[in-house]
């Protein structure tokens, strides 16, 4: 149980200022770099603030945590305070979403990368993905 009143949690978290999931981001951008896909942008201005960003092709990765994103095969909430973060995980889904429907909209392609898939082979059929991408404009 929360021993803070909603409000307060609420303003709390809204003053936690995210760093990125840097151990994924770094294992993507050392992919990147091996592979010789450059081009790419960090810290790139853009709706959703997209992990790796290549302008030229309007492509957005972003790089997603199974918990903070609600991984339905990895994530597992915990046991206390399960209202709060059942919110807080389908919030999060919700935004990302629309984020994704956004950018689309705006012509942008879009690729999302789970954290597990660095762990499986399935991260060598994303790097396909995006290097189809970059080809494909």
């Amino acid at each position: 149980m929360d021993t803070v009143s909603p409000d307060i949690r609420s303003r709390i978290m809204s003053r936690v200022r995210s760093k990125g999931n840097l151990s994924t981001e770094i294992k993507l951008l050392n992919l990147l770099r091996k592979e010789k896909l450059s081009g790419w942008r960090r810290n790139y201005k853009l709706l959703g603030k997209p992990d790796f960003v290549y302008p030229k092709f309007k492509i957005a990765i972003f790089v997603d945590g199974c918990f903070w994103h609600g991984c339905s095969k990895h994530c597992r909430l915990p046991s206390t305070n399960k209202k709060y973060w059942i919110s807080k995980i389908e919030g999060n889904k919700k935004r990302d979403k629309k984020i994704t429907n956004a950018l689309r909209k705006k012509g942008w392609r879009v690729i999302r990368i789970w954290e597990h898939e660095f762990e499986t082979s399935q991260i060598s059929r994303k790097l396909r993905i995006i290097k189809l991408a970059l080809t494909e404009r």
